[in-house]
């Protein structure tokens, strides 16, 4: 059966999200919530991760952490498999906590604002969730990285990376004035929040950056693909097809504009939709928008008759 690709690279930066199995819950009560951090400490200590922020909620959490070495996979193998057995072992219970695979989306961290977008996400699920009065200040639900970045560096987790975030948001300083300035920063923040703000490309995306950083993780799908599968594969093979068709138009000095007024008969059309048909996985509905060539069935019935005649012609 083919499983999602796993991108990893050193320095890489994810949001990783999981849910209990049938959306049940993974946390108990409050010890379980405590054994779970114990056991992300381990797994940084073990891996050498940097935690940028977490979220604990009842059925699923939230987590961005960076991997200086490019071992997501293994790391998280040993995590959830551990914090479910120490899950199973204390209430009695057996089998999966966990539901499938775990979702880990790829963060540009390169500063220019991703992953300060991806910790809001994070550190606002419990607004989102209504589980803060409006009295009640961010700082005052416990499990959540956000309580613990208002804390002096020596009281806090010492896996927890602060500067980066602090960084992204013009405050230079892990200082009492720093601190006080993220936590003003992040109540503005939450009177913004709605159930109308749009993070689409968090909950849905597999990557969240800058085209530039798209491209090059999209470059390095398509070297990995193997048995895998996902959205970021489809989007490989569009970007691959893309660039193959500017190689065409460039080799024959078109430009869009001759695609569209070009007749949709015109042999060299017919020459890059084979190659097209032929080198990717588009399909001819694709094919035939992006070569003005009208229908896919016009389309297919040409690529019939070319081939019929390639083989005549041998």
């Amino acid at each position: 059966m083919p499983r999602k690709l796993r991108i990893q690279y050193p320095g890489a930066v994810y949001h990783v999200m999981n849910r209990g199995d049938r959306r049940e819950k993974i946390f108990a009560d409050d010890k379980d919530r405590e054994k779970f951090l114990e056991t992300l400490g381990q797994v940084c200590e073990k891996t050498g991760w940097q935690v940028h922020g977490y979220c604990l909620m009842s059925n699923h959490f939230h987590l961005v952490v960076e991997t200086p070495q490019p071992n997501l996979v293994a790391g998280m193998k040993w995590f959830l498999g551990t914090y479910t057995s120490r899950f199973n072992r204390r209430h009695k219970e057996f089998g999966h906590l966990f539901s499938g695979r775990y979702k880990a989306l790829i963060v540009d961290g390169s500063g220019n604002g991703y992953l300060k977008s991806v910790c809001d996400y994070v550190h606002l699920n419990p607004v989102r969730a209504r589980l803060l009065a409006t009295q009640q200040s961010l700082e005052s639900y416990r499990w959540s990285s956000y309580g613990e970045y208002l804390k002096a560096p020596g009281q806090r987790w010492p896996w927890l990376r602060v500067d980066r975030l602090l960084g992204e948001l013009g405050i230079p300083k892990d200082s009492p004035a720093g601190r006080r300035r993220f936590g003003h920063v992040m109540e503005h923040r939450r009177k913004q929040e709605t159930s109308k703000t749009d993070w689409k490309a968090i909950e849905r995306g597999w990557c969240l950056g800058d085209d530039e950083f798209k491209a090059e993780l999209l470059a390095q799908v398509r070297e990995q693909r193997g048995d895998h599968y996902g959205e970021e594969f489809r989007q490989a093979d569009q970007a691959h097809a893309q660039a193959l068709l500017e190689k065409e138009l460039k080799q024959r000095g078109w430009t869009e504009r001759d695609l569209v007024e070009r007749r949709k008969a015109d042999p060299e059309k017919l020459k890059i939709a084979w190659r097209l048909r032929q080198e990717t996985t588009m399909t001819l509905k694709w094919i035939a928008q992006n070569l003005h060539m009208g229908s896919w069935t016009y389309l297919s019935n040409r690529l019939v008759q070319k081939r019929a005649q390639a083989k005549k012609n041998k």
